[in-house]
C-alpha cells in the first residue's frame, strides 16, 4: 500500500524525521518497504504568470513570453512549449535554478532574442513523463512562490507491506493508530458529524442472507452534480497511494476508504427498479462488472440484486448497470459490513482482485458504518452538491467480541524479558484497548477493526511490537554441551545424500503433489489420494513414487541441451493403508514412507577422448545400487518383474534380506516415446528405511598365500537364473567337500549360438580359489572345479561347453 507522508501527519504528527518514522513502523511489524520523494532535488523554481506573449521574430516555433515571477520586474523568456498562453500560471526556473539531473539555469541568447530563465515542463521538474508542454498550475497559485510549497512536493511516499492479519492498517487512520501507540503524539480523526437532511427518500433494502452481511447501511442523495470536478489536494493524495482520478463521486468514494479504510459504493439511483435486495447468487446467474469482466455466479457468491437483476458482486465490485457517470444525479450510497470468510477467495475465482474484496476479506470496521456514511456524505455534498436524506441502518448479526485473556507470567515466559504490570497496561493504553487486571491476568475486548485479537499470543505479540523488539535483549541460548550417542548401525538421510552425490547424482526437489496420468502410467496407482484444493489444475494428487517428477526433471533438461542428467530425490510417498490410524505424526489411511530415487540418462561417462561414448544401461544403475547398498551386498538380489514404468525385460525387483525394498529398470518404450526423450532413463525407487539399517564391517586378515583363478564355461537352461547358480555355489560351501576354498565367483561371459535351436546359453565363470593357510595345489584345484561341475550337474541339468 502507497501513502504520502503528508497524509499520515495531517492525523498524527510525531517530532521525528521521515526516516526514523519508517523505522519505527517497521520495528512494529508494518514493514516500511521503501520511501520516495515526490519530486526529484531541484531549487530556484516558483510560479510565474505569463503577462504577455508574442511571436518570435527569428523562429516559427519559438514565442517570446513576458512573465511575472513577483520579483516586480517582468522577464523576457524564449519558449517553444505549444501550450503556452496569455495569463497562464507556470513554473519559472530562474537564472541560477538547478533542475534535476544537476542542470543549472543561465542567460541564454535563442536565435537573437535573450531568454531570463526557462519555463518548465512536468518532465523537466521530474513529475512525470509529460513534455507535450508547459506544467499548468491552478489559476490561485501565489505568484512567486516556490514551486515545492505550492505543490507540496516536499513530501515522501511510504510503501508499507501489510501481513494478512492486519487488515486494520489498510488505511491512514489504521497507520495513524500505530503511529500514535509508538510515538505517543496525539491522533486527530477526521469529523464525522452528521449532514442536514432535507428530505425523507429511502430504499427498501431486504436482507436474506445473514451469513454474509452483517450490517447494512446506505442514503439517498439526491441533485449531486457528477461533474464536479475533484478538489486538487484530494486528488493529490489519491494520485500519490497509486489511485489515478476518475470522476468526483468515484473519487471521493476511493478517497474515504483509503482514509478510514471503509469501502463504499455509490449506485445511480435512476438505474435501480425498486428495492435492493441482499443474499447468496443463484446457479446460473451472472452479472458484468464494473471492469467490463463479465462473471458466472455460483450459489456460494454474495450479490445485491434489484428484483431479479443483479447489481453488484457483494464486497467485491459493483455492477456495470448501475454505475454513476458524469449524468447521474441522483445516487444510493451504500456502506456495509461483509463477513470476511463470506468474500474471501471470491475475486480471486474470477481472476481479479479488487481494493475492496482485498479489506473485506480480512475484516473491516462493523462499528462506525453510519459515521462513516456521513463523513462521505458530507464530502460528497461539499464537492458536488444535493439534498441528503435519512440514513438507513441495519444491523443483523454483527460478530461477537470474545474477550481475550493474557497471563502476565505467561507474556514474561515467551518474550523472555520480565514486562510488569506496569508496562502492560502502559501498552494496552496506548493501543486505546478498554482491559480490566485482576490477579496477572489482564482480559481485552477487542476493538471492532482488529481482526486479529483472537488468542493470548496475540495480545503478547501486542505487547512485544509496542515495547519495541529493539528492546529484547539477544540473550545467546544457554544448552549443556552434552555428547549424545550415535547409533552406528544406522545411516541417516543426510549420509545418503551424501553417497548419492559421490555416485555422481544431483539432488532434486520435486512437489509431492503431481499428475493424476503420472500415478496411472508408471505406478499403476488408480485410486492416488486427490487434493482438495490444488495449486494448479493439473497437480492434483498425492504422489505414491518419485521416478515421475525425475522423468519430468530429464524432460526439462534435454529441452535445453542437456546431454547428460543424473539426479536423485529423497522424500515422502503418499499410500492408502487403512491400518494407519491418527497420531502425532501420521494421518489417518495414509502411509508416508521416504523413498530414495534416481534417474540417469544420456553417456555413462562425460564426453572425453580417453573412452568411448555409450548410454548409461541397467547394470551401471544396478552397480550404483550395490556401491549404496555395499554394507549390504552380499544379502542384495535381484530378480526380474514387470512393472508399469519399466521395460519388460530390462527390470528388476530389488529384494534386500529377501525383503522387496524398491525396483530398478530402464523406462518403458512407451513413456520415453511420450515424454519425446530421444534415449531411455534408467530409473530406481529405493525404501529409505531399508537403506539405513547397516551390519558392522567384519574385518579379516589379509590371507599370505597367492589366489588361484580357475574358468569354468557350461551350457545351461535360458530360463535358468545365473544368480540361481550362484547361490547354489555359495549355500553348498559348508556342507560340500572341497567347495570351502572358493572365495568369489564372478560371471564373465555369455553366448548364445544364434543358429542353434536349443533353448540353452554358454555361461562363464570365473572361481577365485584360495586357501589362508596353505598354498594350493594342483590336485586341490581340480578337486573343487569337478566338485562345482558335479554340484550344478546335479542341481541344475547343465553340461560342460
Amino acid at each position: 500500500m502507497l501513502f504520502p507522508e503528508s497524509w499520515l501527519r495531517s492525523f498524527v504528527n510525531p517530532p521525528i524525521s521521515s526516516d526514523e518514522l519508517a523505522h519505527k513502523l517497521t520495528m512494529a511489524g508494518l514493514e516500511i518497504e521503501g520511501t520516495a520523494p515526490v519530486a526529484p532535488p531541484f531549487s530556484g523554481i516558483v510560479v510565474a504568470h505569463i503577462d504577455d506573449i508574442r511571436p518570435h521574430p527569428n523562429a516559427d516555433k519559438l514565442r517570446i513570453c513576458t512573465v511575472d515571477d513577483g520579483s516586480g520586474e517582468p522577464l523576457q523568456i524564449v519558449c517553444g512549449a505549444p501550450n503556452a498562453a496569455k495569463s497562464m500560471k507556470v513554473p519559472l526556473a530562474r537564472i541560477g535554478a538547478v533542475l534535476p539531473g544537476d542542470f543549472k539555469i543561465s542567460k541564454a541568447r535563442m536565435r537573437g532574442e535573450d531568454s531570463f530563465g526557462m519555463l518548465c515542463s512536468a518532465r523537466e521538474l521530474g513529475l512525470s513523463e509529460d513534455h507535450g508542454g508547459l506544467l499548468a498550475l491552478n489559476a490561485n497559485a501565489k505568484v512567486g512562490q516556490d514551486i515545492r510549497t505550492a505543490l507540496d512536493l516536499n513530501d515522501t511516499i511510504f510503501e508499507i507491506k501489510l501481513t494478512p492479519n492486519r487488515a486494520d492498517c489498510l488505511s491512514i487512520l489504521g497507520v495513524a493508530r500505530e503511529v500514535r501507540a509508538l510515538t505517543g503524539a496525539p491522533l486527530t480523526e477526521p469529523v464525522c458529524e452528521p449532514v442536514a437532511v432535507t428530505h425523507q427518500d429511502t430504499l427498501p433494502v431486504t436482507i436474506e442472507a445473514p451469513d454474509l452481511c452483517g450490517r447494512f447501511g446506505g442514503r439517498i442523495i439526491r441533485g449531486v452534480n457528477a461533474k464536479a470536478v475533484t478538489p486538487d489536494w484530494m486528488k493529490s493524495r489519491l494520485e500519490r497511494a497509486g489511485q489515478r482520478s476518475v470522476s468526483a463521486l468515484v473519487d471521493i468514494s476511493n478517497y474515504v476508504m483509503l482514509e478510514l479504510g471503509r469501502p463504499t459504493h455509490v449506485f445511480d439511483l435512476a438505474k435501480i427498479a425498486g428495492g435492493l435486495t441482499v443474499r447468496w447468487a443463484k446457479e446460473g446467474e451472472s452479472l458484468a462488472l464494473l471492469n467490463d469482466q463479465t462473471v458466472q455466479l455460483a450459489p456460494d457468491v454474495g450479490v445485491i440484486a434489484a428484483g431479479d437483476k443483479i447489481e453488484s458482486l457483494a464486497g467485491i465490485m459493483g455492477g456495470a448497470a448501475t454505475a454513476v457517470s458524469l449524468e447521474t444525479t441522483d445516487i444510493y450510497l451504500e456502506a456495509a459490513f461483509w463477513f470476511p470468510d463470506a468474500i474471501a477467495g471470491r475475486a480471486r475465482r474470477y481472476k481479479f482482485s479488487s481494493e475492496a474484496s482485498h479489506r473485506f476479506e480480512r475484516g473491516v470496521d462493523f462499528q462506525n458504518v453510519v459515521e462513516h456514511i456521513e463523513y462521505i456524505s458530507s464530502l460528497i455534498l461539499e464537492i458536488c452538491g444535493g439534498q441528503a436524506g435519512p440514513v438507513s441502518d441495519q444491523s443483523i448479526a454483527l460478530p461477537a467480541r470474545a474477550a481475550v485473556a493474557m497471563r502476565l507470567e505467561r507474556c514474561r515466559k515467551v518474550l523472555g524479558i520480565p514486562v510488569t504490570d506496569a508496562q502492560v497496561r502502559d501498552v494496552f493504553t496506548k493501543l486505546n484497548f478498554t482491559f480490566t487486571e485482576k490477579e496477572g491476568v489482564f482480559s481485552i475486548v477487542p476493538p471492532s477493526f482488529r481482526f486479529d485479537l483472537e488468542i493470548e499470543e496475540d495480545l503478547i505479540e501486542e505487547v512485544a511490537r509496542i515495547y519495541g523488539f529493539e528492546n529484547i535483549p539477544g540473550n545467546p541460548p544457554v544448552a549443556p554441551a552434552v555428547m549424545l550417542p550415535t547409533n552406528e548401525a544406522r545411516r541417516s538421510q543426510h549420509e545418503l545424500r551424501h553417497l548419492m552425490a559421490a555416485l555422481d547424482y544431483q539432488e532434486v526437489v520435486n512437489f509431492s503433489f503431481v499428475q493424476k496420468e503420472w500415478e496411472a502410467n508408471y505406478m499403476g496407482n488408480a485410486d492416488p489420494i486427490g487434493l482438495l484444493n490444488p495449486i494448479a489444475s493439473q497437480l492434483q494428487v498425492m504422489r505414491s513414487g518419485l521416478i515421475g517428477g525425475l522423468i519430468a526433471n530429464i524432460q526439462y533438461n534435454q529441452k535445453r541441451q542437456q546431454s547428460r542428467v543424473r539426479v536423485f530425490e529423497l522424500g515422502r510417498v503418499f499410500i492408502r493403508d487403512n491400518a494407519v490410524k491418527d497420531d502425532d505424526l501420521t494421518v489417518a489411511g495414509v502411509r508416508q514412507p521416504l523413498h530414495l530415487a534416481g534417474a540417469a540418462w544420456g553417456p555413462a561417462e562425460p564426453e572425453q577422448w580417453g573412452v568411448p561414448l555409450r548410454q548409461t544401461d541397467f547394470f551401471d544403475v544396478k552397480n550404483d545400487i550395490e556401491r549404496l547398498c555395499s554394507q549390504q551386498v552380499r544379502n542384495l538380489r535381484f530378480e526380474p518383474m514387470i512393472h508399469p514404468a519399466l521395460h519388460p525385460g530390462r527390470s528388476a525387483s530389488i529384494l534386500l534380506n529377501e525383503q522387496h525394498i524398491g525396483f530398478l529398470g530402464e523406462l518403458h518404450p512407451q513413456w520415453v516415446q511420450d515424454n519425446e526423450l530421444v534415449h531411455a532413463p534408467v530409473v530406481f525407487e529405493l525404501n529409505v528405511a531399508a537403506l539405513q539399517q547397516m551390519r558392522f564391517a567384519q574385518y579379516t586378515e589379509v590371507a599370505r598365500q597367492p589366489a588361484v583363478f580357475r574358468d569354468l564355461a557350461v551350457w545351461a537352461p535360458a530360463a535358468l537364473k545365473v544368480q540361481d547358480l550362484l547361490d547354489t555355489v555359495n549355500n553348498s560351501q559348508q556342507d560340500r567337500q572341497f567347495l570351502d576354498i572358493i572365495k568369489d565367483i564372478a560371471l564373465f561371459d555369455v553366448w548364445k549360438d544364434p543358429k542353434s535351436e536349443q533353448q540353452e546359453r554358454s555361461l562363464a565363470l570365473r572361481f577365485t580359489l584360495q586357501d589362508p593357510t596353505a598354498t594350493l595345489e594342483d590336485t586341490r584345484v581340480e578337486q573343487c572345479m569337478n566338485a562345482v561341475l558335479e554340484l550344478l550337474v546335479q542341481k541344475h541339468g547343465v553340461r560342460k561347453r
